[in-house]
């Protein structure tokens, strides 16, 4: 009975990581962190955003950058469909825009990875049950 609970416990950890990655915040909305998902997700997105306004969407390189798409994919899974648009166009951009840019999308992704471990931390601290405000 007990193994059982604990591979719950594991599974319920894994669907809150996953969502955190889905969807920046997901992860505390699936713990009924709502305030905390809202501001995270506001965040992220926003930075994410000024990152690509500032360096176009050639910011997003899979192929040409790949350190900072690994930091990028960390937004979510739609940051590989940008990779494949901005890698398939033309849209090359250089110099300071391209560097400021990266920056921003990849802090994006590594502020986003901080939470995700929190929303799992969170939910392995408060066990299986989902957790209110």
């Amino acid at each position: 009975m007990a193994r059982r609970s604990r591979e719950s416990h594991i599974m319920f950890l894994l669907i809150v990581g996953l969502a955190g990655w889905l969807v920046p915040g997901g992860g505390h909305a699936v713990i009924r962190k709502k305030r905390h998902a809202i501001v995270i997700f506001a965040t992220i997105v926003v930075m994410f955003a000024i990152g690509l306004y500032i360096g176009s969407i050639g910011v997003v390189n899979p192929a040409g950058a790949k350190p900072w798409y690994l930091a990028q994919i960390l937004n979510s899974p739609a940051v590989a469909a940008l990779g494949h648009v901005a890698t398939s166009g033309d849209y090359a951009v250089y110099g300071r825009p391209s560097e400021i840019g990266q920056i921003y999308t990849s802090i994006a992704g590594l502020l986003n990875l901080l939470c995700i471990v929190n929303a799992v931390y969170l939910a392995h601290v408060h066990g299986t049950a989902p957790v209110g405000d």
